[in-house]
């Protein structure tokens, strides 16, 4: 036993400095850390060198929870407080484009002869998107401009609408196949959002109130990682979205405390090396072989779904008003796609089981794609729109700027 925890120790600081060395590497080569992360971590797992012991592996499904919490909460006062004057913009666009990329999504699987259900399913998956890929790469590059306010807006603010837009698809997906009443279905949509908003209220009052009331350090650390981790276990206990609750908790925090700077401090110094054991830990676990199962259905849905996220964009800044820069690069940001599809798709196996062995292994195959792929096309994106200050110097003066 004691071997074996040394091991895995062994393995938690060999992924840490690997960390370092892809920030390194990344900002040499361009290519995201989080890309270089996840394919460390493919290479390490059981597919290739199979480095890692099962005993290390066994941390994801905790480690991600932790990871996600922490980004959702970052997002929430991200949403909230910095971005303030986007607000509505942000929102309106985020609408737009969840129903756009739905909507495109379901037709194209019904075109490739997918049942109605199965369509509905996927339309409603491939609303969702990586939060922490993109907040990590929006950190890692240190982007900054209107492009990067909308992108982080949007991925905050359409994890509620997206849920929100798959609990309506699946309700009538199942509404379909005669297995659940509409009522049935809305009332778990209910709970699911207004449970997670719910409960990050209920717990960000006290945050707001108790945050900045001792000095800077330890204490406010303690404080801050005790709210967020109590918030997304009584979330998972209460079987309300983690998410939801963890990104109203940094919104309340962000808009009621006078001193919440300090409390978000703390929380982006411990996010850094947790993001990178959970990038390293999803590389592990992601199914290279999962690619060879995708088929006709599986690239109609790749494909539908980049077509819905730039054609939403599109269609929403030139309705909105969102500028050139938006209207041509947003969709092509909004790509990476991990966790929250992946928890979407096996509740939707669940609710519905006639479609599981076909939607589970569509969605990992899809996952790999855009997770390693997604992160590379967002920061070729926000350097061509000059918001990536270590390449804006080799934006041509007026191309792609406001």
């Amino acid at each position: 036993m004691e071997l074996g925890n040394g091991i895995v120790l062994m393995m938690v600081g060999l992924a840490l400095l690997a960390g370092y060395v892809a920030h390194v590497v990344g900002a040499r080569s361009r290519v995201p850390r989080v890309t270089l992360l996840l394919l460390l971590g493919v290479a390490c797992g059981p597919q290739l060198l199979d480095l890692v012991p099962e005993q290390a592996a066994n941390w994801f499904p905790l480690l991600s929870q932790f990871a996600l919490a922490v980004v959702a909460f970052l997002l929430g006062e991200e949403f909230v407080h910095k971005k303030e004057r986007h607000r509505p913009f942000v929102i309106q666009m985020a609408l737009l484009i969840t129903l756009v990329t739905a909507g495109v999504v379901t037709i194209a699987g019904l075109v490739a002869g997918a049942p109605a259900e199965l369509a509905l399913a996927l339309g409603g998956i491939a609303t969702a998107t990586a939060p922490a890929a993109t907040l990590d790469l929006i950190r890692e590059t240190e982007a900054e401009g209107p492009l990067t306010d909308t992108v982080l807006g949007i991925v905050a603010a359409d994890d509620v609408i997206g849920i929100a837009c798959f609990s309506l698809l699946l309700a009538t997906a199942e509404g379909l196949t005669g297995q659940a009443s509409p009522l049935q279905a809305a009332l778990f949509g209910l709970r699911e959002i207004g449970g997670g908003l719910l409960l990050g209220l209920a717990l960000g009052l006290p945050m707001a109130w108790l945050t900045g009331r001792l000095r800077p350090g330890e204490p406010a650390a303690l404080e801050a990682l005790g709210f967020v981790f109590l918030t997304s276990g009584l979330a998972a206990t209460l079987q309300v979205s983690f998410l939801l609750a963890c990104m109203t908790l940094g919104a309340t925090v962000a808009y009621r405390a006078r001193h919440y700077k300090r409390a978000i401090h703390e929380i982006e110094g411990f996010s850094t090396p947790l993001l990178v054991l959970f990038f390293v830990f999803a590389g592990f676990h992601l199914d290279l072989s999962a690619l060879a199962q995708i088929g006709l259905l599986g690239g109609a849905y790749v494909v539908s779904r980049i077509l819905g996220r730039i054609v939403g964009s599109a269609t929403g800044a030139l309705l909105l008003g969102g500028g050139s820069v938006v209207r041509r690069r947003l969709g092509w940001c909004l790509l990476p796609q991990a966790g929250v599809a992946l928890g979407l798709a096996l509740l939707a196996s669940q609710r519905l089981p006639s479609i599981a062995g076909a939607l589970m292994p569509l969605v990992v195959a899809s996952t790999v794609v855009f997770e390693l792929l997604g992160p590379v096309s967002t920061r070729y994106h926000l350097a061509r729109a000059g918001e990536i200050p270590s390449v804006r110097k080799e934006v041509p003066r007026g191309h792609d700027r406001e």
